[in-house]
């Protein structure tokens, strides 16, 4: 299938469920999902010349207003058979993640978010996108508040109950080192590396967090 063939999905899928796709138009961006497949980073834009093929990894990222809230998720997908440089990067990917999301309470600040991140990515040997990074959401797909996937512990705002924020770092199997295709929006590694991403929507809670976008 192509990338194409995934947005199509999206759009029907959410229709189906009474949703609005929040990609769709944002700054003029022209599909309704994220598609972003090996060295990209994020916001692939999807394309009926672009056909997935055994090996690849490919990120899609949804985001959907539903009666005026937004919620935003994104997952990796492997197609066939994938190298070890694959799996490994998709699996420290999601691991980032979730220890990223483990330190969310009232509280703490979004540099502690970003700080829990960088040292296991560090750990791996991996790069971290710096200059994308999560974004408070609630009625608006983004919200002013940034959050950082690489941080120093105790920096920033502080996260407050109630709070709805995104956790998505991108970590690269080379260094974090990015560059903008002419689109104006795909975002690859500069090195040519593999790249992977997930990402969950949370509500800061006063004992810890709730995910919102969790299956």
């Amino acid at each position: 299938m192509s990338t194409g063939d995934i947005d199509r999905l999206v759009r029907e899928d959410t229709a189906r469920r009474g949703g609005r796709p929040s990609q769709l138009g944002y700054h003029g961006f022209p599909a309704a999902v994220c598609t972003s497949r090996n060295d990209v980073v994020c916001h692939g834009i999807p394309n009926a010349s672009e056909i997935l093929q055994p090996g690849d990894i490919i990120n899609v990222d949804v985001t959907t207003n539903v009666d005026g809230y937004h919620g935003d998720t994104s997952a990796m997908f492997l197609i066939g058979e994938v190298s070890a440089d694959a799996r490994r990067i998709v699996d420290i990917a999601l691991r980032c993640r979730d220890v990223g999301i483990s330190v969310v309470r009232d509280g703490v600040r979004v540099g502690d978010i970003g700080a829990a991140i960088q040292e296991l990515a560090r750990k791996e040997g991996v790069g971290v996108v710096t200059e994308v990074g999560g974004h408070g959401i609630g009625r608006t797909m983004h919200t002013n508040l940034h959050v950082p996937h690489v941080g120093r512990r105790g920096s920033g705002p502080r996260l407050k109950a109630g709070m709805a924020l995104t956790v998505e770092p991108m970590v690269n199997l080379g260094g974090a080192a990015i560059r903008q295709l002419d689109d104006g929006w795909t975002l690859v590694t500069a090195d040519g590396s593999l790249s992977a991403q997930w990402e969950h929507t949370v509500v800061v809670t006063r004992e810890g967090y709730e995910l919102m976008t969790q299956l």
